[in-house]
């Protein structure tokens, strides 16, 4: 009796022990750690308008959809952006309801930056992204959407494409994946023009 009321005080304490390690003080470092080293990040890269208002993340898209803003890519989660929702349509290439909604979309994209039915549309314009809250679009979709938001908000397009260079993320490592235009903190500068 007296080894069996050994090995249970022994599995308490050890259980104690390493629940202060791992529960306590390991959170507490990497917390502390990441807040020196990391803070913009670890706060989850806010982005702050000059009235100290939270408008968003950079690593979360959002809904624009009037026409002097530019658009970001279809988004699958929830409603439209809903980071509770998160994910993909689970849509698979051979499915006809997905090649009839990318159809739909091209349409729509052509016919809202005045485009002809054989110029060719990016592939980001017309799917959602696998978290479907993808912030960035391709420099190629900005592009096309220039002269509707240059026009909507009777800007020149060189003026919109300056702003679009400003907010073009560079590859990451000079060498992974493409550039990307971040479209909520592009949409900002532009709101930030007036």
């Amino acid at each position: 009796m007296k080894d069996l009321f050994s090995h249970i005080r022994g599995a308490v304490v050890s259980t104690f022990v390493l629940a202060v390690v791992c529960c306590g003080l390991y959170p507490l470092i990497v917390f502390g750690i990441s807040q020196v080293f990391f803070h913009d990040k670890a706060n989850g890269s806010l982005i702050v308008d000059p009235n100290g208002t939270v408008r968003g993340s950079r690593l979360l898209g959002q809904e624009f959809a009037e026409a002097k803003y530019f658009h970001p890519r279809p988004s699958a989660a929830g409603n439209g952006y809903d980071a509770a929702s998160s994910g993909g349509s689970n849509l698979g290439p051979t499915s006809q309801k997905l090649s009839d909604l990318i159809k739909d979309r091209v349409a729509a994209y052509r016919a809202e930056n005045g485009l002809n039915d054989s110029q060719p549309v990016p592939a980001d314009a017309v799917t959602a992204s696998g978290s479907g809250l993808d912030p960035q679009i391709s420099s190629r979709n900005a592009e096309l959407q220039t002269a509707r938001v240059a026009k909507a908000r009777s800007l020149s397009e060189e003026k919109v494409r300056e702003l679009i260079q400003r907010y073009t993320n560079p590859r990451d490592l000079g060498v992974f994946g493409e550039p990307g235009v971040n479209v909520l903190e592009l949409n900002l500068a532009l709101d930030q023009l007036r």
